[in-house]
């Protein structure tokens, strides 16, 4: 959405661009409903493909977007390296190495694919009306689901899960982008009215109750506190939104003792299963706990156990129920010298508590221990520095920053921060701000210059 995108000689080869960030999207989106195992690693060849033409046939001459480009793909080369060290110290498969690192940074590269091309407004539109009409699609089915009484099924309300049907935590992955497109299309999506926006802002969080998902309002309370309190120079505001904070927290905590259908959040107001001898506290520290006891060398601690190795996605689900498609292609399960997969422990330690049944909140499978279990605190660290880039360079708003708050709170409950759909779908609405952004700073130079005249 930049001036630069106006030429006839080019513009041919960006729609073509977005049209594989659609697609890329797609593959990671939709798969759930076709239920072909083969298709659930077809995003692993989508988004590089859509990285790499972008890169390849883009050339744009603004630089902003040139100098974002380069340290984003000097941050995910530098993951990368860490990334292999830690397999090669480990003994890892070459495809754990290669799935461990697409896992965590293909939400990067969708981001700098959108970022590095200079987009027309036709083309914003058409990617944004586009993943607009994916999440509708996915809203329609949450809410067809509900209405069919999926809530009888086994697994009960956890099978409200939109397009992510039958699959894990698919309610969980599913309330999350529906309340992320909720919010983004509340406060970005002005030329509606506010009335349009706040009902599609009340179906979205609508997913929460339907499906049970009382982790994903917490997620998104703790993230809107946390960015409260990093744009805490203005005190008047702060101070503010903290008493609306505290306000929301009473009523919502009187809400649930007193209206039957929120009595579901009461399982988390138990003190005793908190504090250093608390259920839930051992529950959620035994996966860093059995991590640290396959520690061998010094080393252990810089680059982890190795990619696929410990409490991540691939090593706690991918490299188990697809071992028939990814063993041939030598995967491993475990560090050299060890016998049995940390993962498999953790299971069978989540099988003796009554907590694995009552909510994923205190599941010892989470995004960030996953990331220091697999490649250590380098890799915890280069992963970080990622997350700074695009934090400083690319949150252009207050709504991009947020966003990225409710990821990290999200990678302290669960492992969707591993989660395709979910990233590549924060990616982009962060890259579409962007590029709205640039369009918004093109106008008003323009303005500018025609004031000057």
């Amino acid at each position: 959405m930049n001036g630069n995108a106006t030429s006839p000689t080019k513009k041919k080869g960006f729609v073509k661009t977005s049209t594989l960030v659609l697609f890329a999207f797609g593959t990671a989106f939709f798969p759930r409903l076709l239920r072909a195992a083969p298709l659930n690693f077809l995003h692993f060849a989508a988004v590089p493909l859509a990285f790499g033409v972008a890169l390849f046939q883009t050339r744009s001459k603004d630089p902003n977007q040139v100098s974002i480009s380069k340290e984003l793909l000097f941050a995910l080369y530098l993951f990368l390296t860490v990334g292999f060290a830690s397999a090669f110290w480990n003994g890892a498969g070459a495809i754990n190495a290669v799935l461990g690192f697409l896992l965590l940074a293909e939400p990067f590269m969708m981001l700098l694919t959108i970022v590095c091309i200079p987009m027309s407004p036709a083309i914003f539109d058409r990617l944004q009306n586009w993943m607009t009409g994916f999440v509708f699609f996915h809203l329609f089915l949450v809410y067809a689901q509900y209405a069919l009484g999926f809530c009888h099924l086994p697994g009960h309300c956890d099978n409200i899960q939109g397009v992510f049907y039958r699959s894990g935590s698919g309610h969980v992955v599913g309330a999350s982008i529906s309340c992320t497109f909720g919010i983004y299309y509340l406060i970005n999506n002005k030329t509606r009215t506010i009335w349009i926006r706040a009902l599609v802002f009340l179906i979205s969080f609508g997913h929460i109750q339907l499906a049970d998902a009382k982790q994903v309002l917490l997620m998104f309370v703790v993230g809107f506190v946390i960015l409260v309190l990093t744009n805490a120079k203005d005190v008047v505001k702060t101070i503010m939104y903290l008493m609306g904070t505290v306000v929301f927290i009473i009523v919502f905590t009187w809400a649930i003792y007193n209206i039957p259908a929120l009595g579901a959040f009461t399982v988390w107001i138990r003190p005793e299963i908190y504090g250093p001898d608390g259920e839930a506290t051992k529950f959620k520290l035994s996966g860093i706990i059995t991590t640290l006891s396959y520690f061998r060398s010094p080393v252990n601690w810089l680059l982890g156990l190795g990619p696929g190795h410990t409490i991540g996605r691939l090593g706690g689900w991918m490299l188990k129920d697809y071992g028939s498609l990814l063993m041939p292609l030598g995967a491993t399960r475990v560090p050299t010298g060890a016998n049995i997969p940390v993962s498999d422990l953790v299971w069978a330690y989540m099988a003796s508590s009554w907590l694995a049944e009552a909510s994923s909140m205190f599941a010892p499978f989470f995004g960030w221990a996953a990331i220091w279990g697999d490649f250590g605190f380098l890799g915890l660290a280069s992963y970080l520095y990622l997350c700074s880039v695009v934090w400083r360079r690319v949150c252009v708003d207050q709504l991009s920053k947020y966003l990225m708050l409710t990821v990290f709170v999200c990678g302290l409950v669960f492992t969707q921060m591993e989660e395709p759909a979910y990233m590549l779908y924060i990616a982009t609405l962060i890259g579409l701000r962007w590029q709205e952004d640039q369009k918004e700073k093109h106008e008003k130079a323009l303005q500018l210059e025609s004031s000057w005249d």
